[in-house]
This record gives structure tokens, sequence and C-alpha cells, in this order.
């Protein structure tokens, strides 16, 4: 039985030429939030709280409308975020106080 292809199985579709003149790891710097966020998934790695596979997992559950919308590092993070919730590392609640802290402070003169 063939599974259908899911929203980020882009493996075989078409995607235009391959640029072989640049290395696909080294093409852009990385912005700080961008070197943070992995910094953070490799932290929780390392401490055995969040696995590669619950990584991937979490990305792919992301769902066709978010997924595609989101950079590499935004679904990392959307998928760390998620993962810790559904583990009970993070509490909603607790999350949402933060970030409106956050927001309030970046609002600030």
């Amino acid at each position: 039985m063939r599974h259908p292809r899911r929203h980020h199985d882009l493996g075989g579709l078409a995607a235009g030429p391959v640029d072989h003149d640049h290395d696909g790891a080294h093409d852009h710097d990385h912005a700080p939030w961008e070197k943070t966020v992995d910094a953070v998934v490799r932290l929780l790695s390392a401490k055995g709280i969040l696995s590669v596979d619950e990584l991937r997992r979490g990305i792919e559950e992301l769902g066709p409308g978010l997924y595609d919308e989101l950079s590499y590092y935004e679904r990392w993070i959307a998928a760390v975020t998620n993962v810790l919730v559904q583990k009970g590392v993070l509490h909603v609640d607790d999350l949402g106080r933060r970030m409106a802290e956050i927001e309030a402070r970046w609002g600030e003169p």
C-alpha cells in the first residue's frame, strides 16, 4: 500500500536546476537568533530532553500552511516548542506570559 505524500516530502518533485557552485552549508551567514536556535536544540539533545527524531516529527507535524510559510530555523523553534509542551517541559500559559513580557519590552523606546 502506497502512503500519500505528506506536505514536507518534496523528494522527486521538480525543483529546478541544482546550483553546484555553492556549498549548501555555507551559502549565508546565520543570524544571531538562528545560531541561538541551533544552540538550544544541541543543548536539549545533549541533555537527553529532545531527540533528533522528535525534532523531525515536530517539524513534519507543523502542517502544510505553517510548514511552507516558516524558514528553516523557524520550523525548528516551532517544532521544539510544540514537543516541549507535549512533554510537559514547557506550559502554554507560562510561554504566553513570557512572550507577552518580551513583546512589551520590544515596544518600549
